[in-house]
């Protein structure tokens, strides 16, 4: 690492130089990359993507829709769109409302758009049909497509949104900081390298890699904070050592030891990412993709290219004085002694608190976002709440079965086949209604199939018919339930059926069973990601620290910590508290906040503990080290916290509700950190077990 730092002070000037010219490239990339974000992420390699696909491509069933609606519109005008729309190339199959009767209600009607398994861009599909409908009012599209154009254009929007709450009230915070427009800047603008270089290398990976809109907010959310972060964390400490040492030698030192700080930091972050890896849905792989490039990304710009300009600028970097900044030592020092003299008491006090935060965890209801999370002012949004409101059609769901027999399904054995199966799933209590060729062509039994399809007088008449649900060794049945697809009941369903033995081999499709896969998925893998986090990050802390006791507290009251997050997102999105609505929360956001929070907060332990550790091991007493390190690293995280916090607090401000969520629970948990478990638990349980803190078997501790 000297080597290193020596390396980058030498070479300050070309250093900063490489950079400049890196970012003008990337940056150039990064403009694309919202157009070649596709989808929510909720993509899973499973049953429900092969069986669809099987069955728009053997049998034509639509792999998507999209729906038009007509308020208040004439047949002939209803028939003149419809024309216009035929335009449209990719659209495989129009059905009209006109005529028929489940398709109209009162003064509205819609329209089915199917399109085929073929189509993998819809983006410039919807932007065509937008421009033939919105010719004049009263008509209006959605469906799952049009939700996740929509999605995207929201995203960047509350992007735009959070960036401009955000990035001026943590400038502001560093004012406070540092005093100086320079210093203060300076974090910032190494902020925005960082975010910028991601999304232009991201831009280069889209050919490679689908990904999903919520990257767009996650990777600046992330990528900001802890640039910031380590910026703030490193200056702070160059100026300490620049009272002491010239330009050049104060910014080594900090390399040397702020430097170190980081990467441990950064690679207790980059491992609770690494490990959602294993959860194989499309947005955990999205999000670790774009948080361990962002924060690699931040890690090198925070040790090449920070401490290169600060070399740079010189003394300049206290250039523009606006505050002056006054000595806090002496309040830490005050508040460092009373928790350090009342450690059970403050113990107490901060279990109390955090074990009250918990309760409303009992009542947590995890969904899959859908259309709940565009927006209510989009156009897609209030046509979806329509249709299901006046056409019901959320509050039933559609399963469908594929099914392979060898010998096929024409003969008697396999018509008896058939048959079966689709009275098994007519006797199920929560089906409404059963589709095969049988129930198409109203008929009840084989032998009645057999007779009217041998008709003398009408040989094959039923070929047609059969034609439409029997290719081959396939066959498919459509069961109509009476539960929402996003529904417990639904998925209960689908995992009681996928367990039964029919006799032949079958897969199952369909809403309820895409959201079996996703829970399921999930629920399975997230036990492996936690135990990868919370054992690696032990590993880690054990070698960084050289002790057993410290990465175990900080692993225990991390998890303790974010058990408080959730119950107060329970409180605040379920409850509908602080002017909300009351809404579930999302499937992804336990996960996600936890894998990103339990990384993000151990950066404070990292702070706090190494400085600790640096005045024991010169000789301090225990209790005195944790003064010493709580009053010179107090500042500084609490300055952190509070940046960490403007910056994803900020999108409690935006629309997505998943965004929302992940922004408001990241910034609760962090102020729980810097607060309740960094400055009053780690200080108070230090001083309890005392030199048992620093205890490793087999390894003897060096001290001044």
């Amino acid at each position: 690492m000297q080597t290193f730092a020596k390396f980058v002070t030498k070479f300050a000037k070309p250093i900063v130089v490489t950079w400049i010219i890196l970012f003008i490239i990337l940056a150039v990339f990064a403009l694309q990359l919202p157009s070649k974000l596709q989808g929510d992420g909720f993509s899973y390699d499973g049953d429900y993507q092969r069986v669809t696909a099987e069955l728009s491509e053997t049998f034509g069933l639509p792999a998507s829709t999209i729906f038009v609606l007509f308020d208040n519109k004439s047949d002939e005008d209803i028939e003149r769109i419809l024309t216009n729309l035929e335009a449209v190339e990719e659209i495989d199959k129009i059905t009209s409302p006109i005529g028929v009767e489940s398709l109209n209600k009162d003064n509205l009607s819609y329209a089915l758009l199917d399109f085929n398994n073929t189509v993998e861009d819809y983006f410039p599909i919807i932007d065509e049909i937008r421009e033939i409908v919105d010719e004049e009012k009263g008509i209006s599209i959605t469906g799952a497509p049009v939700i996740s154009k929509d999605t995207n254009v929201a995203s960047q929007k509350d992007l735009m949104t959070a960036e401009a709450i955000g990035v001026p009230i943590a400038l502001v915070v560093l004012l406070l900081a540092f005093g100086t427009v320079v210093s203060a800047l300076l974090p910032i603008i190494v902020g925005a390298i960082t975010v910028v270089s991601a999304f232009g290398i991201l831009t280069l990976l889209s050919g490679q890699v689908n990904l999903s809109i919520f990257i767009l907010n996650i990777v600046p959310m992330l990528g900001l904070a802890l640039s910031i972060d380590f910026a703030l964390l490193f200056i702070n400490r160059y100026r300490e050592e620049r009272e002491r040492h010239d330009v050049v030698e104060a910014v080594q030192i900090s390399m040397l030891t702020a430097g170190r700080s980081i990467i441990f930091s950064a690679l207790c972050v980059m491992i609770g990412l690494g490990a959602m890896v294993v959860i194989k849905v499309e947005i955990f792989e999205n999000i670790a993709l774009g948080g361990a490039l962002v924060v690699m990304l931040a890690i090198i710009s925070g040790l090449t290219l920070l401490p290169a300009l600060i070399v740079v600028l010189g003394d300049r970097l206290n250039k523009w004085r606006l505050i002056r900044v006054k000595p806090t030592a002496s309040r830490w020092q005050k508040f460092a002694g009373f928790v350090v003299k009342n450690p059970i008491k403050i113990i107490l006090v901060a279990v109390i608190l955090l074990g009250i935060a918990m309760i409303p965890i009992k009542d947590i209801e995890l969904t899959i976002p859908s259309v709940d999370a565009l927006p209510t002012s989009f156009d897609a949004r209030q046509t979806y709440d329509k249709l299901v409101e006046e056409f019901d059609l959320g509050k039933q769901a559609t399963v469908f079965m594929l099914a392979e027999r060898d010998g096929g399904w024409t003969e008697r054995a396999g018509l008896e086949k058939m048959h079966e199966i689709q009275e098994a799933l007519q006797d199920d209590p929560l089906v409404v209604d059963v589709t095969t060729m049988f129930t198409a062509a109203n008929i009840d039994s084989v032998d009645t199939w057999e007779m009217a399809n041998n008709n003398p007088q009408a040989p094959g008449m039923l070929d047609a018919v059969a034609e439409n649900f029997v290719q081959g060794e396939q066959m498919y049945i459509i069961a109509t339930i009476d539960a929402d697809g996003a529904s417990t009941e639904a998925q209960d369903f689908v995992r009681e059926w996928m367990d039964k033995d029919l006799g032949v081999d079958f897969a199952l499709s369909g809403q309820p069973k895409f959201n079996q896969e996703i829970f399921d998925e999930i629920t399975s893998k997230i036990g492996l990601a936690l135990a990868i986090i919370i054992i690696t990050t032990f590993i880690i802390l054990m070698i960084a620290f050289k002790s057993i006791l410290i990465p175990l507290k900080a692993i225990i009251m991390n998890v303790i910590g974010l058990g408080s997050t959730f119950g107060i997102l329970v409180y605040i999105f379920q409850y509908g508290h602080f002017g909300l609505e009351e809404a579930t929360i999302a499937l992804i956001i336990p996960v996600i906040v936890f894998c990103l929070v339990f990384g993000l907060s151990m950066d404070y332990e990292v702070f706090l503990i190494s400085r600790i550790q640096e005045e024991y091991e010169k000789g301090s007493e225990n209790a005195k080290a944790t003064v010493d390190g709580l009053v010179s690293t107090s500042k500084i995280i609490t300055s952190a916290a509070l940046i960490m916090i403007v910056i994803t607090g900020a999108f409690a401000f935006t629309n997505v509700m998943p965004v929302k969520q992940i922004g408001v629970g990241i910034a609760i948990a962090v102020a729980i950190d810097a607060t309740i478990i960094r400055l009053m638990l780690v200080p108070s349980l230090m001083k309890l077990f005392g030199d048992w803190n620093w205890w490793l078997p087999f390894v003897k501790r060096k001290r001044s």
